[in-house]
C-alpha cells in the first residue's frame, strides 16, 4: 500500500522550505518599505504550522519509497506548494479570489506563465519577487530539490526522480541520484547568476534582473512588467534572454556533460540536434515571412522571430511583440512550436524533442517495413536501441496528449470561450507555455476566462508539468490495489 506517513512527512518538510521562501520575500518587502511584508509573515505562519503538524504526523513512517509512493508524493507536492503558495496573493488582497490566486500560483510552479493580472506594475516588490521565485523553484522541479534532501531522512530519491523527471528516459550521471540532483541544481543556480549579471549590464536594475533571470532559467515567463520584455525595448536584453532561454531548454544532464568537457557526447546528441535544427528552421522561416509581410527591417525581423520562436519552443512565454497582429499563417507555426517543446530533462514543457526524434524514426521504419516486411528495424537514438516498451510509451503519451487537448478544447468551448482562445489556452496550459491565441495572446491576461475554465487549465498545467502519466495514474483503480 501507499506509504502515506512518509509522504506526509516529506510534504511537511517541503512546506517548511516554502515558509523560508516566504520569509526571504518578506526581506525584499522590508528593503523597499512596502506593506506586503506582514502578508508574507502571515502566510509563513500558516504554512509553517501546517508543515510542522504534517511532519509530526508522518514521524515513524517507512524509510523506503516505492514507485507508487513517488507518484503520489510528486503530485501532492505540486498541489500543496500551489495551495499554500497562493496565500500571499490572497491574504494581501492582491488577488482576492481563491480561483485566481490558485491559478496564478499553479501557473508559477508549473512554469507556465499564464497570468490573470492586468496591472502587474501595481504589485509591491515582495509579491513580484515571490511570483518570479515560484517559477524558478518549479522550473527544475520541487521534487528535484526534494531528492537532494531525501537522504537526510534515509529515503531513496530514485522513485521520486522516476515520477518527476520529464521525458521517456531518465538519465543519471552519477550512481547516487541525490548527487546528480545537487550537481544539476548547481548548474541551474550558476546559469541564473550569470544571467542576472548580464541583464544588469544591459541596464536592468537588480530587482528586475533577478526576477527575469528566475523566469528565464525556469522557462516560466512571468515578468515584472505588463508588457513583458517588450517594455525594455532593448535588442541587447532580447538577445541575452534568447540565448539563456535556449540554454534552459537543453537537457540538464547534457549541460552537465558540457561542464565536464565531454563535448563529443554533447554535440552528437540526437535530441539536441533536433532542438537546434528546429529553432534555426522556424526562426529563419518566420523571419523571412515577417520581413516581407511587415514594416520590420532584416535585423528586427530576425530578432523578433528568434525571441518568439525560442520563447515558445522552450515554453517560457516571454514576449517582445504581439504575434496575434502578425500574418495569420504564423499563428499556425507558433502552435506547432508550442506543441513540440524543447528537450526532455530541461525546465520546459510540450511533447519534448526526444519524442519527436523517436516518432520520426518509428515512422521512417514503417515505410521500410512496407517494402521489406521481414526486416528487423530497431529504433536507434544516439547509437542505442530504444526498447519497444519506451516506443509504446511515447506513442501512448502522444495519443493521450492529443485526446486531452481535444476534450479540453470542447469543454472550454462549452463554457463559452471562443474556439481560437480555447485551442490557444489548452495547448498553452498543457504545454506550460503562457501566452495563447486570440484574446488570450501575449497582449492579454486570462482574467476574463470563466472560473471553471481556470480550474480546468490549472489542472492541465499540472498534467503537463508532470508528464500526464504521473497524475493520471492516481485516477486509475489499479493504482490503489494492494498488489
Amino acid at each position: 500500500m501507499i506509504n502515506f506517513k512518509t509522504i506526509i512527512r516529506i510534504i511537511g518538510v517541503l512546506l517548511l522550505l516554502e515558509t523560508v521562501m516566504f520569509f526571504a520575500c518578506s526581506g525584499v518587502s522590508y528593503y523597499y518599505g512596502e506593506g506586503d511584508m506582514l502578508d508574507f509573515w502571515k502566510a509563513g505562519g500558516i504554512t509553517a504550522g501546517v508543515g510542522l503538524l504534517l511532519a509530526a504526523i508522518g514521524k515513524g513512517g517507512d524509510k523506503v519509497l516505492t514507485r507508487r509512493d513517488g507518484y503520489v508524493l510528486v503530485s501532492l507536492a505540486w498541489v500543496a506548494f500551489s495551495l499554500f503558495g497562493m496565500l500571499p496573493f490572497y491574504i494581501g488582497g492582491y488577488i482576492p479570489n481563491v480561483t485566481d490566486a490558485f491559478f496564478e500560483t499553479m501557473s508559477g510552479f508549473s512554469s507556465t506563465g499564464a497570468t490573470i493580472l492586468n496591472d502587474i506594475e501595481a504589485l509591491p516588490h515582495g509579491i513580484l519577487f515571490w511570483r518570479s521565485m515560484t517559477q524558478w523553484i518549479g522550473g527544475l522541479g520541487i521534487i528535484m530539490f526534494t531528492i537532494a534532501i531525501l537522504p537526510i531522512f534515509g529515503v531513496s530519491g530514485l522513485q521520486v526522480f522516476a515520477a518527476e523527471a520529464s521525458g521517456p528516459t531518465h538519465d543519471k550521471v552519477h550512481p547516487r541520484i541525490g548527487i546528480t540532483a545537487k550537481w544539476i541544481w548547481s548548474i541551474y543556480a550558476g546559469i541564473t547568476g550569470i544571467l542576472v549579471a548580464l541583464l544588469m549590464l544591459g541596464g536592468m536594475n537588480w530587482f528586475d534582473s533577478v526576477c527575469h533571470a528566475f523566469a528565464t532559467t525556469g522557462t516560466g515567463g512571468f515578468s515584472t512588467k505588463q508588457a513583458s520584455v517588450a517594455y525594455y525595448n532593448s535588442p541587447y536584453i532580447e538577445y541575452v534572454i534568447s540565448v539563456f532561454m535556449f540554454i534552459s531548454g537543453i537537457n540538464f544532464t547534457l549541460l552537465l556533460l558540457f561542464v565536464n568537457r565531454k563535448f563529443k557526447k554533447f554535440i552528437g546528441n540526437a535530441e539536441l540536434k533536433w532542438y537546434f535544427g528546429s529553432v534555426v528552421f522556424f526562426t529563419t522561416l518566420i523571419a523571412v515571412i515577417l520581413y516581407y509581410t511587415s514594416s520590420m527591417g532584416a535585423e528586427e525581423s530576425f530578432r523578433k522571430s528568434l525571441f518568439q520562436v525560442i520563447s515558445l519552443h522552450t515554453s517560457t512565454g516571454f514576449a517582445t511583440d504581439d504575434y496575434m497582429t502578425w500574418t495569420p499563417v504564423l499563428w499556425g507555426l507558433f502552435t506547432i512550436i508550442m506543441l513540440m517543446g524543447a528537450c526532455a530533462g530541461s525546465t520546459t514543457g510540450g511533447l519534448k524533442c526526444i519524442r519527436m526524434v523517436i516518432l520520426t524514426k518509428v515512422s521512417r521504419n514503417e515505410f521500410k517495413h512496407i517494402l521489406h516486411p521481414n526486416a528487423v528495424l530497431p529504433v536507434r537514438v544516439n547509437k542505442q536501441v530504444i526498447s519497444p516498451s519506451i516506443v509504446s510509451t511515447v506513442l501512448a503519451f502522444c495519443f493521450l496528449y492529443i485526446v486531452i487537448i481535444t476534450i479540453s478544447v470542447l469543454l472550454m468551448s462549452a463554457m463559452g470561450v471562443g474556439f481560437e482562445e480555447s485551442i490557444g489556452c489548452v495547448v498553452s496550459s498543457i504545454g506550460n507555455m503562457g501566452p495563447g491565441l486570440g484574446d488570450t495572446g501575449p497582449a492579454y491576461s486570462w482574467n476574463a476566462l470563466p472560473a471553471m475554465a481556470k480550474w480546468l487549465l490549472a489542472f492541465l498545467m499540472l498534467l503537463g508539468r508532470l508528464e500526464l502519466f504521473t497524475v493520471l495514474l492516481l485516477f486509475t483503480p489499479d493504482f490503489w490495489k494492494r498488489n
